[in-house]
């Protein structure tokens, strides 16, 4: 898991991305597509065409890292195709990569009586 600390703003990088990109390539697209600065300390999170891979790019401070995550089964629930980006929040990245739909998680849980 990508040791996410609170207060770390995520992005998903709505569309498709050339996942034959590498850290140079999408720190540009966050540049030049996005309009942000990729070394602000925000994640950005980008998904290919099939949906089954994504790509986490990160600037923690000390420098630039890249997340690559491939699903074995399934694909990643995404924002409806358009420009742009949708931020999210930590919780809901834990759900993205552990393939859950982030965007309605539910409980499993049933509450108890009390008595």
């Amino acid at each position: 898991m990508i040791p996410v600390p609170s207060g770390v703003r995520v992005w998903l990088a709505v569309g498709r991305t050339d996942m034959r990109r590498g850290m140079t390539g999408l720190a540009l697209q966050v540049q030049e597509a996005l309009g942000r600065d990729p070394h602000a300390g925000d994640l950005y999170v980008f998904r290919g065409g099939r949906g089954d891979l994504i790509k986490i790019l990160w600037h923690d401070g000390l420098g630039m890292s890249l997340y690559a995550k491939r699903l074995e089964k399934g694909r990643f629930l995404w924002p409806s195709p358009a420009d742009g980006v949708v931020g999210i929040s930590a919780a809901q990245l834990a759900y993205l990569l552990d393939g859950i739909d982030w965007r309605n998680p539910r409980h499993t849980w049933r509450p108890t009586s009390a008595g």
